[in-house]
């Protein structure tokens, strides 16, 4: 079997051997901010240990992928294992198809891991099940981004903001979903699938939706409502193969698509458009019934 590894890099190792780095400094003057970096490094590296021991003594053959905004062809691959958190999983995403993803949470005192279906401790167990098929899975609905009718990215798993360049300058354009139009003045939106709707959409007064939902939701942050006026497209949960469309009255616009890496430009008069993508995403070792979760005590899912 052949396997694709993709593992993030820890504060500690980004920051490298300079002593002038100034986390390393941070960290001699015991600075509260860098508090828990150590801890979260040591972990992570235990955890990427486990990773390899295991697939080197299932006798794989696998490739690393160096650089986690680095594209890849995944439909090479039997099985994408990825080491880190969301950030790392979601940067793996863009690259694949059909090939099912196991996300290893590799620092789970300190990371989420959402999407996540391993952590420390389990992820030898994980891989072994993953690499037998016996593994648990499910398939999480992606969002395609077009502008002015040209697809930017198909492969949306969490979200895209769409807002203005300067984040405290005011956003404006027009709603457009299911023969209503609304003009707006806000902070911006989020728009995504499901699988984002426990996170900023939730944070900004969505919905939280089931991971098996198809559907889309799009939040509005901070509508401007000068005179109290009604807004009826603040919220919007698009329904499954319906299309919701932004038109950019705002030079200076942009979509961040999940997370801060992938950015697209959008001028005045751009027509943007998210609907249902045609690829979801198979992920190893969660459930769609999972919704969402507290910590354990020891900072782990609960």
């Amino acid at each position: 079997m052949k396997v694709a590894l993709l593992v993030k890099k820890s504060q500690v190792e980004l920051a490298g051997d300079k002593p002038s780095d100034r986390l390393h400094r941070l960290l001699a003057d015991g600075d509260p901010t860098v508090a828990h970096v150590m801890a979260s490094h040591e972990e992570h590296r235990g955890t990427v240990a486990e990773v390899k021991a295991a697939l080197q003594g299932a006798g794989v053959d696998v490739t690393r992928i160096r650089k986690r905004r680095q594209p890849f062809d995944a439909s090479s691959f039997d099985l994408v294992v990825t080491v880190g958190g969301d950030g790392t999983l979601l940067a793996a995403s863009h690259s694949v198809g059909t090939t099912p993803v196991l996300g290893v949470n590799s620092a789970p005192s300190t990371s989420m891991g959402f999407f996540c279906g391993a952590r420390k401790g389990s992820a030898a167990a994980s891989i072994e099940q993953a690499l037998a098929g016996k593994l648990k899975s499910t398939s999480l609905t992606r969002m395609e981004v077009s502008v002015n009718g040209e697809t930017v990215y198909g492969r949306v798993l969490n979200d895209c903001l769409f807002c203005h360049q300067i984040p405290a300058s005011t956003s404006r354009y027009i709603l457009e979903y299911e023969g209503q139009v609304e003009e707006q003045t806000s902070s911006g939106f989020w728009v995504g699938p499901a699988a984002g709707s426990t996170a900023a959409q939730r944070s900004a007064g969505g919905k939280v939706l089931p991971l098996s939902s198809k559907q889309l939701q799009l939040v509005v942050r901070e509508a401007y409502r000068p005179f109290d006026d009604m807004q009826d497209m603040t919220r919007v949960i698009a329904s499954d193969g319906t299309t919701i469309v932004a038109r950019s009255k705002t030079r200076n616009m942009r979509l961040y698509v999940d997370g801060p890496d992938r950015v697209v430009k959008v001028s005045l008069g751009d027509v943007v458009e998210f609907t249902q993508g045609p690829e979801p995403l198979r992920l190893l070792g969660i459930s769609s019934r999972r919704r969402s979760w507290g910590r354990d005590k020891n900072g782990g899912k609960a």
